[in-house]
């Protein structure tokens, strides 16, 4: 009789090999236990080349971006070479986790890409693993990826329609706002800069009164460069974002880029 497959068995060869639990657990099984018959089944199987880069840098990749009811998931797709970054087959294996992600969440897209991941890195010669997801949920959802798939956001409002929601994320594409509301900049962030604009005032002959005034200038211009409700809105700049929305609110706000 087989011995009992341990978690921290399937863990330790996953460690080693950078292949998929189901392919690891199937090789344990067959291999009764024995960690280096496993491994010699892994790359009877094909999957050596797995084995082989799974300590490769990966610098590049890919964002993707699925919708389902109410909901948006963004998928980071890693891999080597920006060449391999636009395969048309990484391109597709991306898209299908992230609309996974979408429909079955993490257990779903993380069993998917247990799957799926070591045939891709077979077929394109490259270390390719799943990086950041993630999953978000509001009244109106919506959704950008840039044409280089390098930028990818999701806005989520409290009403309104979902063209201006997606308005507002390819403007969050373009513009970088770092936080949402002029009081969500942090304190540490306005004191970085504080040191910077001292510096740079410190030959001027003004009265510390002005220079207040001067700081606290500065300031109110650093949060609202900052905010996205604050920022002119990129389609019709003698209006904000916070303008453009009326009595729409955001709810959710997230930016990646690789």
């Amino acid at each position: 009789m087989s011995p009992e497959i341990t978690a921290a068995a399937v863990q330790q060869l996953r460690a080693r090999t950078g292949v998929g639990i189901v392919a690891v657990k199937q090789a344990l099984d067959d291999a009764a236990g024995d960690e280096e018959k496993a491994i010699e089944l892994l790359r009877k199987r094909g999957l050596s080349q797995a084995v082989k880069k799974a300590d490769r840098e990966q610098s590049e990749g890919a964002i993707f971006i699925a919708e389902a009811a109410g909901k948006a998931a963004l998928v980071v797709l890693k891999c080597e070479t920006d060449f391999v970054g636009r395969n048309e087959a990484f391109v597709a294996l991306g898209q299908e986790l992230a609309e996974s992600l979408a429909k079955n969440g993490a257990a779903g897209v993380k069993t998917l890409a247990d799957a799926k991941l070591p045939e891709a890195v077979q077929k394109l010669g490259e270390n390719i693993t799943l990086g950041e997801t993630l999953e978000v949920g509001a009244p109106i959802v919506a959704s950008y990826v840039h044409s280089n798939r390098k930028i990818g956001v999701i806005i989520g409002v409290s009403a309104g329609d979902v063209a201006k929601a997606k308005d507002i994320a390819m403007h969050a594409a373009a513009m970088n706002p770092t936080y949402v509301h002029v009081d969500d900049v942090p304190a540490e962030a306005i004191a970085k800069e504080q040191e910077i604009w001292k510096e740079q005032m410190k030959g001027e002959k003004k009265p510390p009164e002005i220079l207040e005034k001067i700081m606290l200038g500065k300031e109110r211009k650093f949060r609202e460069e900052n905010a996205l409700t604050k920022q002119p809105f990129v389609k019709d700049t003698s209006v904000t974002v916070e303008k453009y929305l009326g009595d729409s609110k955001i709810v959710a706000y997230h930016r990646i880029v690789i």
